[in-house]
């Protein structure tokens, strides 16, 4: 059956099966912001409790991400996704039938392992099909499907939100996307993984001692917060602003898909560090906002915000590819790692915000949409301090960027 197709149909079963399997994550991501409110009411959850449950879809991420790239070339990719479909499954059922928050943390830790599967196995699948001169488009493509899988899963959790359907029912749909993947990935002929020198470790792991690379690696824990914080808890931050929350995640994964498949041009104009420069710039704008309007001016604040965090991580993995090469997949691994990393760290972190805001409105006699409303305004201009950071270290870093090319220049002059 394996021999029956054409090599050119084999692949283009694979790279379908990847972009499912990045929706599948997309909807993991989207679903679960959009049944947080029933979540806390369901199993009487504080917000701080919410966020371990989210700390999880994030922590499991960069754990199977980095272990799936360390044993990327003797696994292989088949291997890895097989792993991935039993995470997701299990994850999502074990949420379905989940009995409180133990159980809900265990099942979105599979989750996330599920994801961070995902993207071990199939970004370098994908190099490894397609030409060098193909590659990029076909990589590019394939990573618009985790903003795109969002903005799916957003609008389906709105439209079974709003008529009142179960949420359980909403978990269900994930499986949709998980099943396809399976399918598409089923008796088809993976290309032989290219195994790497133990040498090349060595370099990678010495690469990453530099000073270039620990810096970029801090500067991603902070975009990657800044990103994915106000994304994950949009549903309980936004849901008294007078705009809907699933919307607002629908608009902004939206700008963000559309953004990254036009990324060229925007980054050959600006150089990399123009781009995160500019994005933090932007991010700080629109989170800020958040934290002051209502009503259909919360939308622009969202466009804002998405054109920000648009081309940060994909920026900042390409900056690791470029500026610190030597520290190879595992270095891009580790910086995608360490991103979803703090992002878990922080998700309790802010469901504190939001409970300690609770308390302090209500000894002030303010309850209902009036106090959610200046709970969720302060919670983002807390979020906007970590976009309004990289304002101030993305400026520098362009300087000396700037600086060292003109140097360069002048040398070569001379």
């Amino acid at each position: 059956m394996k021999n029956s197709i054409s090599k050119k149909e084999n692949n283009n079963f694979l790279f379908y099966g990847s972009c499912f399997a990045l929706i599948t994550t997309g909807f993991t991501f989207s679903i679960r912001a959009g049944i947080l409110p029933q979540l806390g009411e369901n199993f009487h959850l504080t917000a701080e409790q919410l966020g371990f449950i989210n700390s999880m879809w994030f922590l499991g991420f960069p754990i199977s991400m980095i272990l799936g790239g360390i044993f990327y070339y003797r696994l292989g990719a088949h291997n890895i996704m097989k792993i991935a479909f039993f995470a997701h499954t299990i994850g999502i059922i074990l949420t379905i039938f989940s009995m409180g928050y133990t159980s809900l943390l265990l099942s979105t830790l599979f989750i996330g392992l599920g994801n961070g599967c995902t993207e071990a196995a199939c970004n370098p699948l994908i190099a490894d099909i397609y030409s060098k001169r193909k590659m990029d488009k076909m990589l590019n493509r394939f990573h618009m499907w985790f903003p795109g899988g969002i903005v799916l899963g957003s609008l389906i959790s709105k439209l079974m939100t709003d008529r009142g359907i179960d949420w359980t029912y909403q978990m269900w749909i994930i499986m949709v996307p998980t099943v396809i993947y399976a399918l598409l990935f089923y008796k088809r002929k993976f290309p032989d993984a290219k195994n790497d020198k133990a040498a090349v470790l060595t370099e990678n792991l010495k690469a990453m001692m530099s000073p270039l690379y620990i810096f970029l690696f801090c500067c991603m824990a902070l975009t990657a917060i800044s990103e994915f914080g106000p994304q994950q808890w949009v549903g309980l931050i936004l849901s008294s602003s007078g705009a809907s929350p699933m919307l607002i995640l629908a608009l902004v994964t939206g700008v963000m898909a559309l953004g990254r498949f036009f990324a060229g041009p925007v980054v050959n104009s600006l150089g990399q560090t123009g781009v995160l420069l500019s994005s933090a710039i932007l991010a700080t704008i629109g989170i800020y906002l958040f934290s002051v309007v209502t009503g259909p001016a919360v939308y622009f604040a969202a466009l804002l915000f998405a054109m920000g965090v648009c081309y940060f991580w994909p920026t900042m993995l390409g900056a690791t590819a470029q500026m610190a090469p030597l520290s190879g997949a595992l270095g891009m691994s580790v910086i995608g790692g360490v991103g979803f990393f703090s992002t878990s760290i922080f998700q309790p972190i802010i469901g504190s915000w939001i409970d300690k805001g609770r308390q302090l409105v209500a000894a002030e006699g303010l309850v209902g949409t009036e106090a959610d409303l200046i709970v969720g305004q302060k919670t983002m201009a807390k979020l906007a301090v970590f976009p309004g950071i990289l304002i101030l270290i993305f400026a520098v870093f362009f300087l000396l960027r700037r600086n060292k090319r003109k140097h360069s220049l002048e040398a070569k002059e001379y």
